[in-house]
């Protein structure tokens, strides 16, 4: 007797979309800050259906230009050139279609380097170990900008081991993620060390 699976693929299916969008949602403030955030909704999934995944949208511009700022990732590996061009030219087709930018732009794709944005939740969990440096929209112990290893996420916090005078031990901080306004990792040699075991993990030697 056959199955049809097809109604379970679909809702499995729609379930993930709901995920990711949520998802956005909830790192839609780092994802897309400022004039960005309308553009999360068109972005996210076409970077999604290209393999890749969503990192952050940024737009900048000076004396009436235009620039949209789109940074690609994955979890294994780093994105190439081929990548970024393939994606550039799916959300140019997009744009052009939704048309939600008036006037010229510039439209940049590239991969997050070696000082990479922090932007989601699950960039917190899977950079543990590695130095990092934040900043607040209101200040935490009287100050907005802290530096100190990451060690986790958990119930909404970003976890970070920052050494604090008058303290033996480093403790361990909680910053609400709604707090950060801006999060990035300290490049230094044990990152270079980690983006060429990625880098060759991905090319299978």
């Amino acid at each position: 007797m056959m199955t049809d699976t097809a109604p379970a693929q679909n809702m499995a299916q729609k379930d993930n979309a709901i995920a990711l969008e949520d998802a956005w949602e909830t790192a839609a403030h780092l994802m897309a800050p400022g004039p960005a955030a309308p553009l999360l909704s068109l972005v996210a999934p076409v970077v999604q259906d290209s393999g890749l995944e969503l990192l952050r949208i940024r737009m900048t511009g000076q004396d009436g230009e235009q620039v949209l700022q789109i940074m690609a990732d994955r979890d294994e590996g780093m994105i190439t050139v081929e990548d970024c061009e393939r994606i550039s030219r799916a959300i140019s087709a997009v744009l052009d279609v939704e048309d939600p930018l008036k006037g010229q732009y510039i439209l940049e794709v590239s991969s997050p380097g070696m000082a990479r944005p922090l932007c989601r939740p699950k960039d917190f969990i899977r950079w543990a170990g590695f130095e990092a440096k934040l900043e607040l929209s209101r200040a935490f112990d009287g100050r907005k900008r802290f530096r100190g290893v990451l060690s986790g996420f958990e119930d909404g916090e970003v976890l970070m081991d920052v050494p604090l005078n008058g303290h033996d031990e480093t403790p361990t901080l909680g910053f609400k993620f709604e707090d950060i306004v801006e999060a990035r990792l300290v490049a230094n040699d044990e990152m270079i060390a980690d983006a060429l075991k990625r880098q060759k993990g991905k090319n299978g030697d």
